[in-house]
């Protein structure tokens, strides 16, 4: 049995559709992705998952219990860190984490031997007694994972926890992710980044309040059709606008200082730098490369709205 299980969930904000009939389950010890962008539905399917708010359809089980007839019944089995980390700027680190203890009922005796590992754990210990307001970006995340993680959850759901992270914290967030993990904690991580999809055991791609495919990163990747090239040219804006159009490119985006096309078949090329000569676009550096999520997700959606099956 999943130790969450989502079917057919919908909710409704007046008139506006946050969710629309999403589906997944997620297994015990899993780390599950919900990746896309911002307004996809992500931070709304968390706080149903959590039993903050009531889903206009559907049904939602998390280890077994409903959510929507038994909110409470769950609420000390899982922790949740919304986005941003809403803790005291006026408070410590360690004054934090001691009001969440008190919030779930826990004795100060079992409050200081949880929050000492917490503190080592997520390398927070030479800051305890730093106020949050005084914290970097990424500290301040690890400070409301400790929190979260206080009462020992079996479940832990985190809203992009990485957002607007430096490289090195986001890194580290992730190797504490990993080490709860191994000590069989379910997690569910929203993000607005791809390539963080690569980290999780499997994703959900959410679009329109819709998860438009569930699967595995590496079995996702096999979605992409045809092949796909980087193109290092002078001027991407001009090229994006000339390639865009033609009908052997499938799909085209800038990534970084450089151009990514798909196409069907090699000699799809052809054409695409006769047009680019034409323009007086010569000096284009052209090798394959193998498609990244984000790549794969553009293909996709593109695919769609042509009506390409």
């Amino acid at each position: 049995m999943p130790v969450i299980d989502v079917d057919s969930l919908s909710c409704k904000f007046g008139k506006t559709t946050a969710l629309n009939g999403l589906s997944f389950s997620v297994d015990q010890g899993e780390i599950f992705g919900l990746v896309g962008p911002d307004g996809s539905g992500k931070t709304t399917c968390l706080r149903i998952l959590c039993g903050l708010i009531e889903p206009s359809g559907g049904s939602v089980t998390v280890l077994g219990k409903d959510v929507c007839r038994e909110p409470d019944a769950i609420r000390r089995e899982i922790g949740y860190m919304a986005q941003p980390a809403g803790l005291y700027d006026e408070l410590t680190v360690v004054e934090n984490i001691e009001f969440y203890a008190a919030l779930y009922g826990m004795s100060p005796a079992r409050t200081r031997v949880r929050m000492k590992r917490l503190l080592t754990f997520s390398g927070l210990a030479p800051f305890s007694n730093r106020y949050f307001r005084n914290l970097s970006g990424g500290m301040k995340q690890k400070a409301g994972l400790s929190c979260a993680l206080i009462h020992t959850p079996r479940v832990l759901f985190l809203d992009e926890p990485t957002n607007g992270v430096d490289p090195v914290s986001r890194r580290d967030f992730w190797k504490i992710l990993y080490e709860l993990k191994r000590e069989n904690v379910t997690i569910v991580v929203a993000s607005t980044y791809l390539d963080e999809a690569d980290r999780c055991h499997r994703v959900a791609i959410f679009d329109n309040g819709e998860a438009r495919w569930v699967m595995p990163p590496m079995a996702m990747r096999g979605l992409m059709k045809g092949l796909l090239f980087k193109l290092t040219v002078p001027d991407h804006l001009q090229v994006i606008k000339v390639l865009r159009p033609l009908p052997q490119v499938q799909s085209v985006g800038i990534f970084g200082a450089s151009i990514h096309v798909s196409v069907a078949g090699k000699d799809d090329l052809i054409p695409i730098r006769a047009v680019l000569e034409h323009l007086g676009i010569r000096d284009v550096k052209v090798e394959p490369i193998e498609p990244s999520l984000e790549d794969v997700y553009l293909s996709l959606v593109t695919q769609e709205k042509d009506g390409v099956e």
